[in-house]
């Protein structure tokens, strides 16, 4: 690849530079020439440079740039590779900290002792871990290092001797950790031995400078997300106690590596790729001298890492050897596996090898941290010599082919596809309500106790109480169960009062599911072992009348809520999926069984949700998109199941998809919503309709049937072609022609809001283009102006009555206007502006229409902002528990007019 006869040693302006410096520096050179470049080394030189009384920061950034001085020349000589100068740089950069990290803890240990575990007793040490480039142990030339300081335990220093202040180990390390920083990345007169970077720690630049064992597993375990997940990947410990080591590895291995097929890296992959390349995009707009750049940039160095990373991060907990963190040594293993064709990894790794020469010659020419190609013409010549080719012309055509080859098995990897305290006053009252429920005393009595604990209505409290105390069912219970539930309530209580204005709402809808459970020792057990329990059971019913009566359904689920890191954590959607589908399978054969696993898990998932959602966790916005999922994976598995109990199934696997629309298909899914969908096929064979109908109708009744765990959706299937007196099922020639020929213009509109749900992807394929197409026919403002109002108006002549409060949904100038308007917008537009097919959701579309100019941007923000309120609110009334989302005109005035605004704008 490099040709030695084309390159110099003076083809580095900082080699150069550097020699010219001082006279002796030829000779330094000269007596490295043969010389492994390895620690011992290392060691060595820089011991005879201490020796002489120079400072060890001096001495060690005279050393690094001897190394690198080395490695540039022997590396544009041809007398080292890739590997050589990774390899080399990396034993550097972790001798350099090890080095220094012994010096500073000697210092320091001299003013303060030695830093000691509380638990343990034992000495404490740092541990550095390198990550990124280094943690790989592929680190550049002149890239930065990576670095988060751990220490195991918290505790403080034993003094030794006079003179010496004790810290805590805390301050201790972080002591050490801004000197090791200050030392290895200062710039002086000598340069600098490395840049340090250490935004990967825990909560980023604004978490502590060093973190204990503990800290870091409790942030992993609650804190951590995606993109941690793939930069811990390469942590690596620099320095430290081994068994400290060993300790971190636990905390981290299960963290970064899932132990089941983690398909969703593929799409957090994606969308991090997604997020830099934007980044990168942005700044070659703003500084276009620096585009082309080959880290970042299109088919880059980073495009290969991911390839190598999402393998890493499916499979890694079930197959150790992926966990390297050598992004050569990844590839080289996906071969081996055939997860990757052998030939293929081959290209990546020559693609690989020839963009991070590139990426060493860019930084040779002045020991820059750069990766983008020179913006002025003798520059790129001479990185074009460096890198062996005569001119510049034949260098960009061979970095445009191997880009072109690293961006194309990027695409066919990620393109996109279809514990209850009490005060003393409490327990007094607590005893006395306690002996008034067991000896079943009357109101007037229990009144007093309730108002001494705090509730504001307590005549109205103790009714409620008494008459569900005394209601058949309780007094029917054994006695350890009344005493449970005595022990219960009482404990609840104090717990009720924090609720403030909802003090007796939560106390009736827990009496509520109180009754439902009470016959049930296992519930109640559970409630009175587990404290902590009761007390988010109390939390979610104020919260939320709809969460309360949901609990009440479905008591099972009392158990998800044992333990908060796993309630509160982000939902792994392939993990569940897995685990569902693991369930179906081993109930092969039980429909019943198999129709309650998908209820119990559905439930237990939107549990899940419902409970990040009441802390706040969750947007409106997210918490559809997660529901909306969830109700992907549990429609795609249904429809798998129910094939397998066609007994005369004529193909394994149905060529039969699942198409959404309304809320599922604008990913708009909110608690207990119905899911609209219509079925197509795309099978010749002749016993294909009759059994597509049947698996479509078995799948509403495995969808909509209520069983012991309850139903999982109701389903509606009016938006099929011809609607309710059409074919439940639809071939997808028939489907297309219909769409094209004789469809009405309101079935149009719910096109817009229609997405391939789960089934057959080539179906699903077949159906986005069908859309967009559809989507995009050129149309006559006036007629389409004229049938779309004429909609409108039908549905508000359905209304039934008046309404003294607002109706968000159905009221003009609400929810039904803006979809209206926005549908109209890509109906009459889409022609021109393909970007208004994007299943993007309202918002987003609205803005996208503002900036094209398509209506006024300021009113487009306003109705953006208006229909994020107007869901906002339709989502408290839901977790209220009303039917329908009312709120008092004044309430939304400001957005009413922007929406009527609009609309008018948009239909005069």
């Amino acid at each position: 690849m490099t040709n030695p006869a084309l390159t110099t040693p003076c083809a580095s302006r900082f080699a150069s530079r550097w020699r010219a410096a001082n006279a002796d520096r030829a000779a330094q050179l000269a007596a490295l020439d043969g010389l492994s470049l390895c620690p011992a080394l290392f060691a060595r030189l820089l011991q005879k440079e201490t020796a002489q009384g120079l400072p060890l920061p001096r001495a060690m950034r005279w050393l690094r740039n001897l190394i690198v001085v080395t490695l540039v020349e022997r590396d544009l000589a041809g007398k080292t590779d890739l590997a050589g100068v990774v390899d080399t740089m990396s034993a550097f950069a972790e001798f350099a900290i090890c080095t220094h990290v012994r010096a500073l803890t000697d210092e320091l240990q001299a003013l303060h002792g030695t830093p000691t575990g509380d638990e343990s007793g034992l000495p404490q040490q740092l541990i550095v871990l390198g990550m990124g480039k280094l943690g790989g142990g592929e680190l550049n030339v002149s890239s930065d290092i990576d670095l988060i300081f751990v220490y195991p335990e918290d505790g403080d220093t034993r003094t030794a001797g006079p003179g010496q202040r004790s810290l805590s180990n805390h301050e201790f390390f972080i002591r050490l950790g801004r000197r090791l920083i200050g030392d290895l990345s200062e710039i002086t007169q000598d340069g600098f031995t490395f840049r340090v970077d250490m935004a990967l720690r825990p909560n980023g630049n604004s978490g502590p400078l060093a973190a204990s064992l503990g800290m870091v597993e409790e942030y992993l375990m609650v804190q951590g997300r995606d993109w941690e997940r793939y930069a811990w990947v390469k942590a690596r410990a620099i320095c430290g106690d081994a068994d400290d080591i060993a300790a971190l590895d636990k905390i981290v291995l299960p963290f970064v590596y899932r132990r089941y097929l983690d398909y969703g890296s593929i799409d957090a992959l994606r969308s991090m790729h997604g997020q830099i390349r934007a980044e990168v995009t942005r700044l070659e707009v703003r500084h276009p001298e620096r585009s082309n750049n080959v880290k970042l940039g299109r088919g880059g160095i980073r495009e290969i890492e991911f390839l190598a990373q999402v393998f890493q991060l499916i499979r890694g907990g079930r197959e150790a050897a992926l966990r390297a963190r050598s992004t050569r040594a990844v590839l080289r293993t996906l071969a081996e596996k055939e997860l990757l064709e052998p030939a293929i990894v081959t290209q990546l790794l020559e693609a690989y090898t020839f963009l991070r020469n590139l990426e060493h010659r860019l930084q040779y020419l002045d020991d820059a941290q750069t990766h983008t190609l020179p913006a002025n013409a003798p520059d790129c010549l001479l990185v074009a010599q460096m890198m062996g080719f005569g001119d510049t012309g034949s260098f960009m055509l061979a970095l445009a082919q191997q880009r072109a080859l690293v961006s194309a098995q990027f695409d066919a990897i990620f393109a996109e596809r279809i514990g209850v305290g009490e005060s003393g006053t409490d327990q007094a009252v607590n005893a006395g309500i306690h002996d008034v429920l067991a000896s079943g005393d009357r109101e007037d009595t229990i009144a007093p106790h309730l108002a001494a604990l705090g509730f504001t209505d307590a005549k109205h409290a103790a009714q409620r109480l008494l008459a569900s105390w005394q209601s058949a069912r309780l007094q029917a219970l054994p006695e350890i169960s009344r005493n449970r539930l005595i022990n219960l309530i009482t404990a609840a209580l104090p717990l009720i009062v924090e609720c403030g204005s909802t003090q007796l709402p939560t106390l009736e809808r827990l009496l509520d599911f109180l009754e439902t459970v009470a016959r049930r020792a296992a519930y109640l057990a559970l409630l009175t072992e587990f404290p902590h329990t009761l007390q988010r059971v109390i939390r979610m019913m104020s919260a939320s009348d709809w969460a309360a009566k949901y609990l009440t359904r479905h008591p099972i689920l009392l158990d998800e809520l044992l333990d908060d890191r796993s309630l509160r954590a982000p939902p792994d959607w392939p993990a569940f999926a897995l685990e569902l589908q693991q369930q179906l399978d081993a109930s092969a054969g039980d429909t019943e069984r198999q129709m309650d696993a998908l209820r119990e898990m559905h439930h237990a998932q939107t549990l899940h949700l419902l409970a990040q959602d009441l802390e706040g966790d969750l947007s409106v916005e997210r918490l559809a998109d997660h529901l909306s999922t969830l109700a992907d994976i549990l429609v795609d598995a249904t429809v798998r199941a129910v094939w397998q109990t066609l007994p005369n199934r004529h193909r394994e696997t149905p060529r039969f998809a699942v198409i959404a629309y309304g809320k599922l298909g604008s990913k708009e899914l909110g608690y207990s919503s119905d899911l609209d969908v219509i079925f197509l096929y795309d099978d010749d064979d002749s016993e294909a309709p009759a059994q597509y109908a049947k698996l479509a109708q078995r799948f509403i009744t495995w969808m909509t049937s209520h069983t012991s765990a309850g139903i999982l959706f109701d389903i509606d299937t009016a938006l099929r072609p011809d609607g309710a007196s059409g074919l439940l099922v639809s071939p997808i020639a028939a489907f297309e022609k219909y769409q094209t020929h004789s469809a009405w213009v309101w079935e149009h509109q719910a096109l817009t809001r229609a997405r391939f749900c789960a089934g057959d992807s080539a179906i699903g394929q077949r159906f986005e283009a069908l859309r967009e197409q559809v989507l995009r026919t050129p149309r006559i403002a006036r007629e389409l102006q004229h049938d779309v109002l004429a909609m409108r108006q039908k549905m508000i002549a359905a209304q039934h009555g008046k309404d003294a409060l607002f109706d968000l949904k159905q009221h003009s100038g609400g929810m039904i206007d803006i979809e209206f308007i926005v549908q109209y917008l890509i109906l009459l537009h889409a022609a021109a502006y393909p970007q208004l097919t994007a299943d993007i959701g309202n918002i987003s579309l609205l803005r996208l229409a503002g900036e094209l100019g398509l209506i006024d941007p300021a009113s487009a923000a306003a109705v953006a902002d208006a229909y994020r309120l107007y869901r906002k609110l339709q989502h408290s009334a839901r977790l209220r528990g009303d039917e329908r989302a009312l709120v008092p005109f004044e309430r939304i005035a400001a957005e009413h007019a922007a929406v009527q605004h609009l609309w008018t704008e948009v239909f005069g």
